[in-house]
């Protein structure tokens, strides 16, 4: 019977760059996916890189680790594209964050002055000009800021394949139970001195079916991709206002709420945005619902039908697009920062999830907490612990 030093569960970019740092640092390392064709929330994700997002000490520090000393370019980016050998369609584009026509620009920008690098306020016409797809009716100005971008399936296929070649080994199972040095699938029982699960909206019920107490929540959200086309999309569009997060700071307030299925906290909500990748296709979205049911049903007519409205609204030559409508579990704290590190009174029982927002700082973590399995003393680890 082999026993690993660790199983990681779930394969999206948590769980491959995880596996990856893990096995580099010279553990035995299983990784463990549901899906051959993984259907999570770094499937859909728009892939940005928001390294200029940082509003403590924390998640300043955080984002400074993914880009180089000048500011411009993303030194761990450039080096994990060499690393790992692969295409990760690393790029800088313009974030443009809209404001709607009813709120006033000067407090809306007023608003972002906290961030490591505050966006630039523009004029209804200078927002049109950095992107001619938006409506101009619909809008009382923008702000723009350098905004980094990867494709996110192939930065995990990336990772997977980098943690193949340095000798982990990986398996399509899906994980019933979390068992007492191991984990349980649906075709056999893998055993392993530590097990962290990096299952994104699942996490939380996977650990809570283990008799594992966890605050970390999951939002259904919902978009709509786009085949290749020949319309351009110059930046990255997004709300200024993000409802997304008050969202998901409402929401777990009554954690009791979430130990039964059935019940929607608050209801859902919709910042309407868009990115186009590389070969042309498009991401638009995004809704987000609170239901404490991972396996909930949504009515997906009438979620892309609202979704299309309100994206014609801001960028009309998008919203009639030919397209398909898809939806995903996006994991998240109460606080907006990860949950990383042991289960406090569960023995080699770990938590890598909960990174609802930024993307960027994936990849510095699993670094991290590598290091940290070593026994190495890691300051930000500890203030990330699920038990802070």
């Amino acid at each position: 019977m082999k026993t690993y030093d660790w199983i990681v569960v779930g394969g999206g970019i948590t769980g491959a760059a995880l596996a990856y740092e893990l096995v580099k640092t010279g553990f035995a390392v299983l990784l463990l996916e549901q899906y051959e064709t993984p259907q999570n929330a770094t499937r859909y994700s728009y892939g940005g890189l928001a390294y200029w997002s940082g509003t403590t000490p924390l998640t300043r520090q955080l984002c400074q680790e993914a880009m180089s000393t000048t500011g411009y370019a993303y030194a761990l980016y450039h080096i994990l594209s060499q690393e790992l050998d692969a295409d990760i369609q690393f790029r800088e584009l313009d974030l443009l964050l809209t404001i709607a026509a009813d709120s006033d620009p000067e407090a809306t920008a007023a608003s972002y002055a906290h961030f490591a690098i505050p966006p630039r306020l523009l004029s209804k016409q200078e927002a049109c000009e950095l992107e001619p797809l938006l409506n101009r009716e619909a809008i009382s100005g923008a702000l723009t800021v350098k905004h980094g971008h990867i494709h996110p399936e192939k930065i995990a296929q990336a990772y997977i394949q980098a943690f193949l070649r340095a000798g982990g080994e990986m398996q399509i199972t899906q994980v019933l139970q979390i068992v007492q040095h191991g984990v349980k699938t649906t075709t056999t029982t893998y055993h392993s001195a530590n097990v962290v699960i990096c299952a994104g909206g699942l996490s939380r019920q996977l650990l809570q079916s283990a008799g594992i107490p966890i605050k970390l929540y999951f939002t259904h959200a919902e978009i709509i991709e786009t085949p290749p086309v020949d319309l351009r999309l110059r930046t990255l569009v997004m709300p200024a206002k993000v409802q997304r997060f008050q969202l998901e700071a409402e929401s777990t307030q009554v954690d009791e709420l979430w130990n039964q299925p059935g019940n929607e906290p608050v209801p859902p909500i919709l910042d309407a945005g868009a990115i186009q990748f590389q070969d042309g296709s498009l991401r638009l979205g995004q809704i987000s619902r609170v239901l404490t049911d991972s396996h909930a049903k949504v009515n997906s007519e009438a979620s892309e039908k609202w979704l299309r409205k309100s994206i014609t609204q801001v960028l009309p030559a998008l919203g009639n697009l030919p397209g398909t409508w898809h939806h995903c579990l996006v994991a998240f704290s109460s606080d907006k920062l990860p949950l990383i590190g042991a289960v406090p009174g569960f023995d080699g029982i770990h938590i890598f999830s909960g990174f609802s927002n930024p993307l960027v700082i994936v990849p510095p973590l699993a670094r991290r907490f590598a290091d940290f399995a070593i026994g190495k003393q890691d300051e930000i680890i500890a203030q990330l612990s699920p038990h802070r």
